[in-house]
């Protein structure tokens, strides 16, 4: 039986916890370590399963409980080559922590989960998405913080059972929003931030090919809300003649996860 949570999710902190038997995974380690046992705790899960860490890229709502975590716990951390170097860099990966380079396309096992990257779309070093494949045959699709979905980043996700994938911002609450004119074109750049629109309407492809589970993530504290996110999805898999609740499931990440927002399959 696998299991997908999210612990944080948005610009203050992002983590997500993947789970099948024995074995569990970190996506990402935003926040702080204290906080992370937390909600671990708040939600009932087993910290003690956790095997690895797997970084998408280097912004420091992605990796900052990485130094203390990953030390205490005694826990691998995986990232790709560009964003290693940047945790060094930061002081983060130290020789305290043990950690792998992986690459977009091969695979890594941890015990009965695999789980494979590939590339997305960000503006930083080099930010990976990841498609996790459970021994039982189920496959989670994680891709959050792309400016768009590229080719690749579809082709990957297409045909998971379970996708966690960003719905950053409504495109009319960025624009007439207090954000600086720069900091607005980077959002809506292709290596910014993906919108509901844009998320809608990729969601409305994956469910129609085997994706039965959404999760909605990262979303903007300022230029968007929880309902506006998902009614943009629903609508967008509403009006491609998809039914809630036998054809999808449709959950929304918050930005702490106290507990109700698990996906179990």
């Amino acid at each position: 039986m696998a299991k997908l949570c999210p612990l944080f999710s948005g610009s203050k902190g992002n983590s997500y916890y993947i789970s099948s038997g024995s074995t569990a995974i970190l996506i990402d380690a935003g926040k702080n370590a204290k906080q992370i046992e937390n909600a671990l705790k708040d939600n009932n899960l087993d910290l003690s399963l956790i095997k690895a860490i797997f970084v998408t890229h280097e912004h420091t709502d992605h990796i900052s409980a990485i130094k203390v975590f990953a030390s205490r716990h005694n826990i691998k951390v995986y990232s790709s080559e560009k964003t290693a170097k940047a945790l060094e860099k930061k002081g983060i990966l130290t020789e305290k922590i043990s950690y792998e380079i992986i690459k977009p396309g091969n695979s890594v096992d941890i015990c009965d989960l695999s789980i494979k990257p590939f590339s997305t779309d960000h503006d930083c070093l080099e930010s990976l998405g990841f498609v996790i494949h459970t021994a039982d045959d189920k496959k989670i699709g994680f891709a959050t913080d792309l400016g768009y979905v590229s080719d690749e980043v579809f082709n990957s996700l297409n045909g998971c059972n379970t996708v966690v994938l960003e719905s950053n911002h409504d495109i009319a609450m960025l624009e007439c929003g207090p954000y600086p004119y720069e900091l607005k074109r980077r959002i809506l750049s292709d290596t910014g931030h993906l919108s509901n629109i844009a998320c809608a309407k990729t969601l409305s492809k994956l469910v129609k090919n085997n994706t039965t589970r959404i999760m909605l993530a990262h979303l903007s504290k300022e230029n968007n809300m929880e309902q506006i996110a998902y009614q943009t999805t629903l609508c967008e898999l509403l009006e491609n003649g998809l039914k809630e609740g036998s054809d999808f499931l449709l959950d929304v990440a918050p930005e702490y996860n106290s507990g109700g927002h698990t996906f179990i399959f």
